[in-house]
């Protein structure tokens, strides 16, 4: 019994109830105007529903009141962009005045016959009431009084229920917004995945050096040498907190350009906090790093960010070949450094994977693994 009236106490019984009621309030007025005509409404319903901003409205309506307060209703908001969106618009309009006039029927029918059931088991005869006008008083009529109450509560519950139902199919998003969507998602995942690689790349980088020049400087016992120790590592945890910085602002929303990350053109801080961790470092760079593309450099600094603190915490102060050249309409990014047995597999690793990842993305490829006696990262990046 708890059960079956626990409806009674939900708002969005009521709330149903008055969306059910509303397309007979233009019905009523039609009546009003010419009763011999009821289906009229019926049919100016038709053209109405085919304007594109009637299905926002319809979908605005339907979420305030058949599903209030839920995040995933399953009821678009959007208007109409396709024919098809209008012809299900109009059909849900027929439906739900359809829906209104049986909402009508019970909600005024059902108390009604309640009350004339308590007079006949009273004494009273009712002349009002096609379906008891022949009916003699009794008192077993008291009996049945409770049952249209129960059958309108029943019918108000139930189709309130079928209108929800019927809404999200026929308001429901259509194939372009379920793309439209999923296209969003991707985005929003995609998003968050380069952040992390982002947070990955630099907060590791800047940790790795970090540990190497302190571990240098504890070992050499030269107060020169750690003078010049703790001023790489200032230097690199300020560019670690830009770097943080920076990706909390996009986690925040901030409305901070892409342009402020790091680029190639940025490549030698990468170099000299190599050189100061130990590393003996041998750059060469061919081509006019300035014309590459945004998106491009940008990745290709992050390439070679990761190869070098890949060098720093496997292979430790070994010697350090990085190539970068511009030409023939890619950017071609190389490191190579001695092969230790610290050094990890091929395939192994969130950082190698993620030097990969980056090339994929920009149509390029990238290899990582034993080379002639060298560990290898070889990039190549297409410029268009």
């Amino acid at each position: 019994m708890a059960r079956f009236l626990r409806p009674l106490l939900r708002g969005t019984t009521y709330t149903r109830l008055l969306h059910l009621w509303v397309p007979m309030l233009i019905v009523s007025v039609w009546l009003y105007i010419d009763m011999s005509t009821p289906y009229v409404p019926a049919l100016m319903l038709i053209p109405v529903g085919l304007i594109p901003a009637v299905r926002m409205g319809e979908g605005v309506q339907a979420r305030l009141l058949l599903a209030p307060g839920e995040q995933d209703s399953g009821i678009s908001i959007a208007p109409a962009a396709t024919w098809r969106d209008r012809g299900r618009t109009v059909l849900w309009l027929e439906t739900r005045m359809a829906l209104s006039v049986l909402t009508w029927f019970s909600t005024v029918w059902g108390p009604i016959l309640t009350v004339t059931l308590v007079g006949l088991a009273m004494g009273e005869v009712p002349d009002d009431v096609p379906v008891l006008s022949s009916a003699q008083p009794h008192w077993g009529y008291a009996l049945l009084a409770p049952l249209p109450l129960i059958a309108t509560y029943a019918a108000v519950v139930g189709l309130g229920q079928l209108a929800t139902l019927l809404a999200q199919k026929l308001l429901g998003p259509s194939r372009a917004e379920q793309l439209a969507a999923l296209e969003e998602r991707t985005e929003q995942l995609l998003e968050r995945t380069r952040i992390a690689r982002e947070l990955h790349d630099s907060i590791g980088h800047a940790l790795t050096v970090a540990v190497v020049q302190a571990g240098a400087a504890r070992a050499a016992g030269d107060p020169e040498f750690t003078e010049r120790a703790l001023g790489a590592i200032e230097e690199t945890g300020r560019a670690a907190l830009e770097d943080l910085e920076r990706v909390l602002g996009v986690l925040r929303e901030a409305e901070r350009p892409v342009s402020s990350r790091p680029t190639l053109v940025d490549a030698d801080r990468l170099l000299e906090s190599a050189r100061a961790s130990g590393a003996k470092v041998d750059a060469e760079v061919t081509g006019p790093l300035e014309t590459v593309p945004g998106a491009v450099s940008r990745e290709g600094y992050r390439i070679l960010q990761e190869a070098l603190t890949n060098v720093l915490r496997h292979a430790g102060s070994v010697p350090v070949r990085v190539r970068i050249g511009v030409a023939d309409g890619t950017l071609d990014l190389e490191v190579r450094n001695p092969l230790t047995a610290a050094i990890p597999g091929p395939g192994r690793g969130s950082g190698l994977r993620g030097i990969r990842e980056r090339a994929a993305l920009l149509g390029g490829s990238a290899h990582t693994g034993p080379d002639e006696g060298d560990w290898q990262v070889h990039a190549v990046l297409p410029l268009g």
